[in-house]
């Protein structure tokens, strides 16, 4: 061991994870911390004392990209552990390192090499993510021949399920009483408890709507509101249109989210913005959108090219506004000043969009919140009002059908989650309007236009919030909207919508605003009883019947707003 800079102090979560290993040091142990609580302090804290304490000779981290096995290896000299980020499969082991840094990747293709290297000390293997072990066979079948012999297996991950039923290795799996397999974490510190103790920021989602447009190879051409109920093919067309970078919606949504990281830099001077973009094309595109809005150089990085790691390291450094990023960034990498994120890809497996949005979720100061922009796709709406939801991974009932309450998660997690277009789609174009605000699991309309001073009103929120603030802030508003819209519907001599025998000024078809009106009244009530905004819709739901409000029409939504305002 190096000699080690003072050791950072553990919270109480880190503390109780790490009492709770060495009470018994056992063979396994599976840490489950949300994105941002600090997975890499305990790791490290309980790594060196066991070198200390000479209970191992050995450390090995398994990570799943290149770039964090340098993070790790940095992170390390701080606890006074030395770890080599260049061993290759080809290398041999530097004695004078205390361990070594390697991937998925690398175990997976030559496990008996790794194998001889863990067994040859006794070795305590720390397993980063530990749910990527089951992304290919070769992963998970290489992880477990090369460290089936070690001393210690410290498994982490702040997302411990899956899609699908790859067994991650070295898990503890139980019946569940139905004839499923379900992992066991023996620590769990979830979104919702480091939000309460301040670890993590709140988070509030701004969902953009709009009208899509797009032709076929035949020319012919078709129309669809971004986020109304859709066939698949339907959905993912009106998705794609959204973020096609030579059309306006994205064009919009970038100016707001540049706006918003503006209010935020007042508070925070150095906080920048991320956008995770499907591919390298549109991530070089919307980085040209952007370099057109900031006053500062915008990093792009893709992650096949050279020097990628550099890059964010670089941003992260810096005082930079904007960085533009393909999946890599989306798990793992460290960038505590990211304030505002643009979800600007089509990928909708909860694995992916819980690790995306912990990118933003790291608290520095007191107070601090994080706004990522989005689609009103209801797929990513619902992941965002299911943010704070534990999680465990499911065997024979695969997650998509065992850990989400309706039928839009089923039915998108039965696509697969970057659609494909078929040959002969063209974008036409589509508008862009600030459709609704999610936060602490609640919707709150808004039914703003791109640009319009109320959207503005909702882009200057203060960057320096907290979690209760947030929330009152965005309740208020959102009472204020309805007396607005009602005032204005009195006015008008007519009643609002609900009303028997009329709709106010909404047309009765519009699905879109009834549904806002509804998520308006969900929110004043909300407000005024102290119950959560999701078991006021279930009620309603039961009382009146139907589907999930994301597939309602037009009748069923006049029902349950006409129900609301009877309380």
């Amino acid at each position: 061991m190096t000699s080690p800079s003072p050791r950072p102090q553990l919270r109480a979560w880190q503390q109780e994870a790490f009492d709770a290993f060495m009470a018994t040091r056992p063979s396994d142990f599976l840490a489950v911390a949300t994105p941002g609580a600090g997975k890499t302090t305990f790791a490290l804290t309980l790594a060196a004392t066991l070198v200390e304490l000479r209970d191992v000779e050995r450390v090995i981290v398994v990570v799943p990209t290149e770039h964090l096995k340098h993070q790790w290896a940095d992170a390390a000299k701080r606890f006074g552990l030395s770890l080599d980020p260049a061993f290759t499969n080809s290398s041999a082991v530097n004695a004078a390192y205390d361990g070594i840094v390697v991937t998925y990747a690398q175990v997976g293709m030559h496990p008996f090499k790794h194998h001889a290297v863990a067994s040859a000390r006794r070795t305590l293997v720390i397993l980063d993510e530990i749910h990527h072990a089951g992304d290919a066979k070769s992963w998970g079948d290489g992880v477990r021949e090369a460290y089936n012999d070690v001393s210690h297996r410290l498994a982490l991950t702040g997302t411990p399920f899956r899609s699908d039923d790859s067994a991650i290795p070295f898990v503890t799996y139980t019946e569940d009483g139905e004839g499923h397999l379900v992992s066991q974490a023996d620590y769990t510190y979830g979104y919702s408890h480091a939000l309460a103790d301040g670890v993590v920021r709140p988070v509030v989602f701004l969902a953009y709507s709009g009208e899509a447009q797009w032709k076929d190879s035949a020319g012919e051409e078709y129309s669809a509101r971004l986020g109304e109920p859709l066939s698949p093919e339907q959905t993912a067309r009106a998705w794609k249109t959204a973020l096609d970078p030579k059309g306006e919606w994205i064009a919009a949504v970038l100016r707001a989210a540049h706006t918003r990281l503006q209010k935020v830099r007042a508070n925070m001077p150095d906080a920048g913005g991320l956008v995770i973009a499907t591919d390298k094309t549109t991530a070089r595109a919307y980085a040209k959108i952007l370099e057109g809005l900031s006053s500062t150089p915008v990093t792009v990085v893709l992650s096949d090219e050279p020097g990628s790691s550099e890059r964010i390291d670089e941003f992260s450094a810096s005082t930079s506004e904007w960085m533009v990023a393909v999946r890599m960034v989306s798990e793992g990498v460290d960038v505590p000043r990211l304030a505002v994120g643009v979800y600007a890809t089509s990928a909708s497996t909860p694995l992916f969009f819980a690790q995306a949005i912990g990118r933003f979720v790291r608290s520095r100061m007191p107070g601090e919140s994080a706004s990522v922009f989005l689609p009103s796709v209801p797929v990513l709406l619902r992941l965002a009002e299911e943010m704070e939801v534990s999680r465990d991974h499911v065997l024979g009932k695969p997650h998509r059908e065992s850990g989400w309450s309706d039928e839009l998660l089923q039915q998108a997690n039965r696509t697969v989650s970057e659609p494909d277009e078929a040959p002969g789609y063209e974008s036409i174009g589509a508008s862009a309007e600030l459709d609704s605000l999610i936060f602490d699991g609640s919707t709150y309309g808004t039914a703003t236009v791109a640009g319009s001073a109320e959207e503005q009103d909702f882009l200057g929120l203060p960057g320096l919030l907290s979690p209760e603030q947030v929330r009152t802030l965005l309740a208020k508003r959102q009472s204020e909207q309805l007396d607005a819209r009602e005032a204005g519907g009195r006015s008008s001599g007519s009643g609002s919508v609900g009303s028997s025998g009329s709709s106010g000024s909404l047309a009765a078809d519009d699905i879109p605003a009834l549904r806002r009106e509804l998520n308006t009244r969900v929110s004043v009530v909300a407000g005024r009883t102290g119950r959560p905004h999701g078991a006021i819709h279930n009620e309603v739901r039961k009382a009146c019947g139907g589907p999930p409000t994301a597939l309602c029409n037009a009748q069923q939504l006049r029902d349950r707003i006409a129900y609301l305002r009877g309380w």
